[in-house]
């Protein structure tokens, strides 16, 4: 019992030092805030250009929120697998690396502290810029199933927790392209998961890749949830793939980033700045 409150103690101790952190950039943290909701609102002005841009009439309610929700979601999802795929970075920037791995504390109880933070801080995010969204357009959400939207966001977020572990290994096992590396992953799930179309326009070799991205699933289930109000049962062929990714891919993540943390220090690249 007193291994799990160590370990508690110890996950919360990263929670809280992401968040001094937060506070210590926040000047950053504003800059990429205004950033996300500047684009936020482009796509949906972009939704509400599109009906004098193509001279069809459209229900411009439906394809706001069509795009709100992909731009809204994947500000989420991006954020979330931003920061863990970050973890050896942040430590790396502040000049703790070799202590954090040297701590007596288990790799788990890091990455889910880190991990914690990436969460709750990207739900406050979200909520911000939905806010925003709220000011400029009037939306209808009276057929949204919001609880089946939560349920989806949340099942999603373990699977983007354990790609975002195995990730997290690329700056560990290289410095200098690491995190370059993580950012072309980020672009091609952008690309292959249907954050502002439907993965049916893509290619045949594109849409089998798409398929294997937690984020399509995500998105289509919570389109589906906001948008046309449908139920749990009606979201269970986007439910059942994001458990089974979860299930999967965070002990994955755990055991390859486990891996590269014995090579790296096996043969001291720990101490390399970058």
């Amino acid at each position: 019992m007193s291994r799990i409150v160590t370990e508690a103690l110890a996950a919360y101790g990263f929670v809280e030092r992401q968040f001094i952190l937060l506070k210590r950039y926040w000047m950053w943290e504003l800059v990429w805030i205004l950033y996300g909701m500047s684009m936020t609102l482009s796509i949906g002005f972009l939704g509400v250009g599109m009906q004098s841009l193509t001279g069809v009439r459209l229900d411009t309610n439906h394809l706001i929120l069509y795009l709100l929700t992909g731009s809204l979601l994947w500000g989420y999802l991006s954020g979330l697998f931003w920061d863990i795929s970050n973890i050896v970075s942040w430590e790396r920037w502040e000049g703790t690396i070799e202590y954090t791995f040297m701590a007596p504390i288990s790799r788990i109880s890091h990455i889910f502290g880190m991990s914690l933070f990436a969460i709750v801080y990207g739900i406050v995010r979200t909520l911000l810029m939905l806010g925003l969204v709220a000011l400029f357009f009037h939306l209808d959400l009276g057929k949204a199933n919001l609880g089946g939207a939560l349920v989806v966001l949340g099942i999603a977020s373990f699977s983007f927790l354990g790609f975002g572990t195995m990730v997290a290994v690329l700056p560990l096992m290289s410095p200098e392209k690491g995190s370059q590396i993580a950012g072309i992953v980020e672009g091609i799930l952008l690309m292959v998961s249907g954050v502002y179309y439907e993965t049916s326009v893509l290619p045949r070799w594109m849409q089998a890749v798409s398929a294997l991205s937690p984020a399509t699933y995500t998105l289509r289930g919570m389109r589906r949830a906001l948008v046309q109000g449908a139920g749990l049962g009606e979201l269970a062929d986007c439910l059942l793939p994001l458990a089974v990714m979860g299930i999967i891919l965070i002990p994955l993540g755990l055991k390859v980033f486990q891996w590269g943390e014995m090579y790296c220090k096996r043969t001291g690249k720990l101490k390399r700045s970058g």
